[in-house]
């Protein structure tokens, strides 16, 4: 059994599932452009999904975001698959890749995988007042962080 972590395919359900049990603060995803798990001694200890960007004016084609990320605590695991994600999306042509984390995290992960901050989001809820809507994800500031080709 190798102790190394690898990478693995998986297909949504999969990793909602493992996102469901073991995300700090976000619900599964509704859709992806594909997903990865982390495997250590044949056992997978995280899960990235990758889909278009959630913010309109960033879904130019070239780019993709890191939805969800998930492990369980396994050491590593976080800065291995935001690396495979990128190497991923630009072996399918895509040009960039982004993520937000809170402004209350460190980033150290995304440092440690060749990320960089590119910015900062103000919080903010998706509900107003001719489409209300109730609040399932934190409404404070969030970092961005991308990794180019």
């Amino acid at each position: 059994m190798s102790q190394r972590l690898s990478a693995v395919p998986m297909d949504l359900d999969s990793a909602n599932e493992f996102v469901r049990r073991l995300h700090r603060h976000h619900q599964p995803v509704v859709g992806h452009k594909f997903s990865l798990g982390a495997v250590k001694a044949e056992e997978i200890v995280g899960v990235v999904i990758i889909g278009r960007p959630v913010a309109r004016l960033r879904d130019d084609g070239w780019t993709l975001e890191v939805t969800r990320l998930a492990t369980d605590g396994t050491k590593n695991a976080c800065s291995f698959l935001y690396g495979a994600a990128a190497r991923a999306a630009f072996a399918l042509g895509y040009r960039r890749i982004g993520t937000y984390i809170l402004a209350s995290e460190p980033g150290t992960t995304l440092n440690a995988a060749g990320w960089r901050l590119v910015g900062e989001v103000k919080g903010r809820s998706w509900s107003c007042a001719s489409r209300p809507r109730v609040d399932k994800h934190p409404t404070q500031d969030k970092l961005l962080f991308e990794r180019c080709s």
